[in-house]
């Protein structure tokens, strides 16, 4: 534990962080700066912003160390290759061993912490963990918002089996570095709890909703109780990667007599795809525009009936979209198209926040549900405000700072 009267030390490692947005970046983030505000010390190992663009922003060489402070952490900027393509293997792998490589020169900067936390959806970040770990023994907690090797195979980024079988064997051996796993859903928590070997506790930790989003939501009036549209208003806002799906959900939908309006908002490996896909359609039900801001993406959730969440089938267990924590807040009812057994599948039949549509499924009768019984809507819309209180930002934060508190006392070790 650390001396009496020390402020508790912490690192946090993750390669989304302010001004990023989108895949988590404003939940890491958020957590950062309300330890911080608690009295925690608080140190980021991150990159500069290029997320989820997928492009480099500020013009800063991408190879030096920067330092800087914000709302009281300290926030040390490391390279990394940014790939033009994410969904090609090859750049993926370099993406990753160049953020691992990179986070190499700060392996000893700071002397020892009381603790460390690794988001995961990245294998180089916690390759980076597991050495300090190794090294310098800090009590390491790893934090998956995503299962990486089942994220690449089911999305189809990899089509190897020998990769995809080494790739879990390295994810296994440097998920089982840590001392104390955290994730974001309880299908997740069950499949962590099959690749642990040291029987580690294995936390539940929602995401929350961020506060300044929060505010955003607040600021708008109610829409409960709110007919559909005619057309109804579908949206989808955030990131276009491999693992959603979108454009063959829009070649689907598109195929149909459906009376919708389609607003996609967005970036990502997959934008462009997706971008190209609406103009060459000609189809005036679908729409595309720029990843959203805070307050824009607030005005579009409000404007909307029906908010739009794809994965590709075969996901499993290895992610649960962040978007739907601001769509249900505002009562936006969901339109998921998932496999049921999957970690959105279960929330949403256990929460009735909307309609599910498994791949393959006709969408006509489905998606009328929405726009054919008000009542319906109207409970849609109630059930998401209600299950979004799960999610308050105080109840996450607080549940993390009683997790590292109980990680930092049990290393009963002097700390610098």
């Amino acid at each position: 534990m650390a001396k009496q009267g020390l402020a508790v030390r912490l690192l946090i490692i993750t390669n989304l962080f302010h001004p990023d947005r989108g895949g988590g970046a404003s939940v890491f983030s958020d957590l950062c700066f309300g330890l911080a505000g608690k009295g925690w010390q608080v140190t980021i190992f991150t990159t500069y912003p290029y997320y989820p663009e997928w492009r480099r922003k500020g013009g800063k060489s991408p190879w030096r160390i920067e330092h800087e402070t914000i709302q009281g952490v300290d926030v040390w900027r490391h390279g990394i290759y940014v790939p033009a393509k994410p969904s090609k293997l090859l750049p993926r792998i370099g993406y990753e061993l160049s953020f691992a490589a990179s986070l190499t020169r700060s392996l000893f900067r700071g002397g020892r912490f009381n603790a460390v936390m690794v988001y995961c959806p990245m294998l180089g970040a916690v390759s980076f963990a597991g050495l300090r770990n190794l090294l310098l023994r800090e009590p390491l907690w790893l934090n998956v918002q995503d299962i990486p090797a089942d994220a690449a195979a089911a999305s189809g980024i990899s089509q190897s089996g020998l990769f995809n079988r080494l790739a879990q064997l390295a994810q296994r051996i440097l998920f089982n570095r840590a001392d104390v796993w955290s994730t974001i859903s309880p299908v997740m928590v069950d499949r962590l709890m099959d690749m642990r070997k040291r029987s580690q506790p294995v936390h539940l930790c929602p995401n929350w909703l961020n506060g300044s989003l929060a505010d955003c939501i607040d600021r708008l009036p109610s829409k409960l109780g709110r007919a559909p549209g005619q057309p109804l208003r579908l949206l989808y806002a955030g990131n276009i990667g491999k693992k959603q799906g979108l454009v063959e959900f829009c070649q689907l939908i598109a195929g149909t007599k459906l009376d919708f309006q389609f607003q996609i908002h967005g970036n990502g490996g997959e934008g462009e795809t997706v971008r190209a896909w609406v103009a060459q359609s000609r189809d005036s039900r679908f729409s595309f525009g720029e990843f959203l801001d805070e307050t824009g993406f607030a005005q579009a959730l409000h404007a909307a009936d029906v908010f739009v969440i794809t994965e590709k089938s075969g996901s499993g267990a290895s992610f649960i979209p962040s978007k739907l924590i601001p769509a249900i807040a505002s009562a936006t009812p969901i339109l998921a198209v998932c496999d049921r057994s999957g970690p959105l599948g279960r929330e949403m039949i256990e929460a009735r926040l909307g309609v599910i549509v498994e791949w393959g499924q006709p969408l006509e009768e489905i998606v009328t549900q929405f726009s054919g019984d008000s009542e319906a809507m109207a409970a849609f819309q109630r059930n998401c405000l209600s299950h979004s209180r799960l999610y308050r930002r105080g109840f996450g934060i607080d549940r993390f700072e009683l997790f590292l508190k109980q990680l930092t006392v049990s290393d009963k070790d002097s700390y610098n």
